[in-house]
């Protein structure tokens, strides 16, 4: 069954080329999509599925019964753009300006489609059950996944997996890592109150730059000197917006940014100390300051059982050479609350291709990857709820 259903999607990959490439051209932003999810529900309608549409807000979930009694296995892939013009001179640029595909969102929902095709085939001979979730605002937090969990998504679902293809690992290559993969990712909003004066009398001044300069140098002391070195955070200031003139001291200056960490007890730390020197910093400049600290995306967990399973299918699928342990990254994915109810893993493939120009980062106006990264999701999707399914008996060829 696994070679026929390899061949099948190799057979379907310029359906699924087409399918990613319509996508790519007429992108929505999170939290709006609304061709996108219609675009899914109708193929997965089209196959016989049974669908559910607004799930948690937009997203969509397809599932298909196996003609035995069986576990369920879930499968996830985002389709959310981001408000970035594409500058990439292909064909299949977006048609929407300011917004594109430049984290392979499109290319995820192109597999996974690709492989509710083909299961969806056999599904007579499947001894459990297939949920195809397809999932909105990935990019955005609070993202889709929480809510399409609250609105059962996961209902039943014993075991789940989730791709994303990566333009900084060549294709045909899988990186995998258990334990902790990807960083939890918070956000802050510091907004200074001083007062205003002319530039030339600063002594009248309460001034609001000073202490956000300050307080930019103040917080990195949290990550130096308060966090343990051998557990990974970041604190980065991304924005620092105050005043118009350059002859005038304004009266108030904001600052923004994001937090990463992995461990929850670091988290806690890092958001007390924050409050703490906020207050103290603009206390001590003789300015108000309102501090607001959101927690984001938990920490992306590989489960180490479910995590083997993909590493020997991947090298049983693609060879052994083609496997890559990759470090932790601080990048941050919803997946993780998935992660969090069941278990399962979130692993990576390549599509970094030179010969395309398929190098460039993602969230990068030239973002673009080798769309046979499809396949390679679409065999290791299929691999997995095949060994799900058969309780290990079935294995690639």
């Amino acid at each position: 069954m696994v070679e026929q259903l390899f061949s099948r999607l190799e057979g379907l990959f310029p359906e699924l080329v087409k399918v990613r490439r319509d996508l790519h051209m007429y992108p929505e932003l999170s939290f709006q999509e609304e061709n996108t999810p219609q675009k899914i529900s109708d193929y997965l309608k089209g196959l016989g599925l049974e669908v559910r549409t607004e799930v948690g807000g937009r997203g969509v979930v397809g599932l298909l019964k196996g003609g035995k009694p069986g576990k369920t296995v879930a499968l996830r892939a985002d389709f959310d753009a981001l408000p970035i013009q594409d500058e990439k001179v292909v064909e299949y640029k977006s048609r929407i300006p300011g917004v594109m595909h430049a984290c392979g969102h499109d290319l995820h929902t192109a597999a996974l489609l690709g492989v509710a095709k083909v299961l969806s085939e056999v599904k007579s001979e499947l001894q459990g059950n297939v949920v195809f979730i397809h999932q909105f605002a990935e990019e955005v937090i609070p993202g889709g996944a929480k809510p399409m969990i609250e609105d059962g998504c996961l209902d039943r679902v014993d075991v789940i997996y989730g791709a994303h293809v990566m333009s900084d690992i060549p294709v045909g290559t899988v990186g995998i890592k258990d334990g902790y993969m990807m960083a939890a990712g918070d956000t802050f909003e510091i907004e200074i109150h001083g007062k205003g004066a002319h530039g030339a009398l600063p002594h009248l001044s309460v001034d609001p730059l000073v202490a956000g300069s300050q307080l930019v140098l103040n917080l990195q002391q949290i990550v130096s000197r308060r966090v343990d070195p051998l557990k990974p955070t970041v604190i980065s200031i991304g924005s620092f917006q105050s005043g118009q003139a350059y002859n005038v001291i304004p009266h108030t200056a904001k600052l923004n940014g994001t937090v990463r960490t992995f461990d929850e007890d670091v988290r806690d730390l890092v958001e007390e100390a924050m409050g703490q020197i906020v207050k103290t910093t603009c206390e001590g400049a003789g300015a108000d300051v309102k501090f607001e600290y959101r927690r984001g995306y938990p920490a992306v967990w590989n489960h180490v059982e479910e995590t083997k399973k993909v590493e020997v299918l991947a090298a049983m699928i693609f060879g052994v050479d083609k496997i890559k342990h990759v470090p932790p990254m601080m990048g941050m994915e919803d997946f993780a609350y998935y992660l969090k109810k069941v278990p399962g893993c979130f692993f990576f493939v390549g599509g970094q291709n030179p010969d395309i120009e398929a190098t460039y980062p993602h969230h990068h106006p030239k973002f673009d990857v080798d769309e046979r990264a499809i396949l390679q999701i679409g065999k290791l999707f299929v691999s997995v709820v095949l060994y799900e399914l058969s309780d290990g008996a079935i294995k690639p060829a």
